[in-house]
């Protein structure tokens, strides 16, 4: 039992320094296929119905070619949430930034900024009849030259309207809320001309990684993902350079997601979409396909969406609808996480900090186990009492196993002794630690959120600046040294059963939990401190109990 408290301690030390998500990554659904289908027929911008496929174009590449119109406009959206540029030539996103979020932690940093657009034919939503090849890059004419939303109940429309030279004519009507982070986006095809035309709708993503400082981003998912057939589907960028990836099903949303943000697109018809991923590490491009469709002559046909780019917060995404959501992914303990997030938030609402919510919910947890680590600790100490007779136990029958076991379980029996008892305790919480971990690692609500004193980024590693820089350090990582001497206080009062040899090594945990911690956000060595602190207090409590 000795041998396996070490190796149990040695494997959650693994699990928390190298991220369980990289050990046990959550299952990826196997789609219906991973290569590129042939691409239905392509007349917009032709006149005549194609017998030829549309593939869809690479990113950037034949967007780039269209002819740009000297006099097509920049349109300005302005709300209480964000600041948009939409361009005429294209109708795509050239700028979007978030005006309560930050760059990174330097107030001066500016707001947060998703889109920062290069070529009209490179930006995201760019709606097209081509399947997305982009060979034509159509003006669409507002109806206004900027929008400006001044409180949260305002709404307003924008209208655009791009006609083609081939009698179809493509109206965009863009809506707009003061609280909000959705915004509509209506397509409606009408077919001018007097045949019957064959288009193929779609909407196309152009998505580069965030701008932003993220001291934990290292550990989490950055690239394109979807919620397809009620399961998350996260594709590494890195595999879109091998070949593009197709997704099948009914398609709550698809886009781009980071750590804390995300741009998505949540098409109105969920059952009859084809997503085409491809790209790189450095830009993905995400094709949202409605497949082929005829337009009478004279008749309209209506393509929606809506678009929601914005934070990855759960009570946002909750009340924007479409299975948003579940871009906020605790892997395995996605059930047991969600709630700690909760009483995350709610104790902040009365301690209007963070830091101080990370330890009333650390107590919180702390007392709800306290009973069985008691127990566990008990039994602990109650086996260290015991390793005398077991000595002699093994000294006296060290030639027959067998005897020496029937001994050993009859000693446990008549001093009322579980050999697992201390190891029971721990197993039971490690679900709920790592729910916590995977919840503080990831929560946009510690994003740039200040504690006390110098600590003034949770989400960010704890530096003490000292008036000249350390090398690699760059300041002194005082709460993280704290914590590493509070696990080296813990280790020194918890009872072992332990041989010398193995007390030796793991008297180095504290050393590697020290050095490894060094990096991780502030808000997640906060809670192992706070921890700490209360399992000594405990140890304390028992030891003095045991001594009367």
């Amino acid at each position: 039992m000795d041998l396996q408290r070490a190796f149990l301690a040695v494997v959650l030390s693994l699990f928390i320094l190298i991220g369980f998500q990289y050990l046990f990554p959550p299952a990826v659904p196997q789609q219906p296929s991973t290569t590129t289908p042939a691409q239905p027929p392509a007349t917009a911008g032709t006149g005549q119905p194609s017998s030829l496929p549309a593939p869809a174009a690479a990113a950037g590449s034949t967007q780039a070619q269209a002819i740009l119109d000297p006099d097509a406009r920049d349109i300005t959206i302005e709300t209480p949430l964000y600041t948009a540029v939409i361009k005429e030539q294209g109708g795509g996103i050239q700028r979007f930034v978030l005006k309560q979020y930050r760059n990174k932690m330097e107030k001066d940093s500016g707001p947060m900024q998703l889109i920062a657009g290069h070529g009209p034919g490179s930006l995201p939503v760019l709606f097209s009849l081509d399947n997305g090849a982009g060979a034509v890059l159509p003006v669409f004419k507002s109806d206004k030259p900027s929008v400006t939303l001044k409180t949260e109940a305002e709404t307003s429309t924008l209208t655009m309207t791009a006609t083609l030279a081939d009698g179809l004519r493509v109206v965009r009507t863009l809506t707009f809320r003061g609280d909000s982070y959705l915004i509509g986006a209506d397509h409606k095809v009408e077919n001018t001309s007097d045949k019957p035309m064959q288009v193929s709708p779609a909407l196309s993503l152009h998505n580069e990684p965030f701008a932003q400082a993220s001291g934990v981003s290292e550990f989490l998912f950055s690239g394109p993902a979807a919620y397809v057939n009620g399961e998350l589907v996260e594709t590494k960028p890195k595999k879109l350079t091998e070949e593009p990836v197709v997704l099948q099903g009914r398609v709550s949303w698809t886009g781009f997601v980071d750590s804390y943000f995300m741009t998505s697109v949540i098409p109105a018809n969920t059952n009859a979409i084809t997503v085409t991923l491809s790209g790189s590490e450095q830009q993905v491009r995400t094709v949202i396909s409605e497949g082929i469709q005829t337009i009478a002559p004279q008749e309209t046909k209506s393509f929606g969406y809506a678009l929601y780019f914005g934070p990855k917060k759960l009570k946002i995404l909750e009340a924007a609808g479409s299975d948003l959501e579940h871009s906020v992914d605790y892997g395995w303990f996605d059930m047991l996480g969600k709630p700690m997030l909760w009483l995350l938030n709610f104790f902040n609402q009365y301690a209007n900090n963070y830091g101080v919510a990370i330890i009333l919910l650390t107590i919180l947890i702390k007392l709800a186990f306290w009973p069985i680590t008691q127990k566990g600790m008990k039994s602990m100490k109650n086996m260290q009492k015991l390793q005398p007779k077991i000595a002699k136990l093994r000294e006296r029958y060290k030639g027959d196993p067998a005897k020496m076991n029937q001994e050993m379980m009859t000693l446990y029996k008549t001093y009322k002794v579980n050999p697992l008892g201390g190891c029971l305790p721990m197993l039971i919480q490690i679900p709920f630690f790592f729910a916590l971990y995977q919840v503080l690692l990831a929560a946009i609500e510690l994003r740039h959120a200040p504690f006390m004193l110098w600590i003034n980024d949770l989400s960010a590693p704890d530096r003490l600046w000292i008036g000249f820089d350390i090398p690699y350090l760059h300041g002194i990582p005082i709460l993280t040294l704290l914590m590493g001497a509070s696990m080296y206080i813990q280790q020194k009062m918890t009872p072992t059963t332990a041989d010398p040899t193995q007390a030796r090594i793991m008297q180095f945990l504290p050393i590697v939990f020290t050095v490894m911690f060094i990096n991780f956000a502030s808000g997640l060595v906060l809670y192992w401190f706070v921890n700490n602190l209360l399992s000594i207090l405990q140890q304390y409590l028992i030891n003095r109990q045991t001594k009367a």
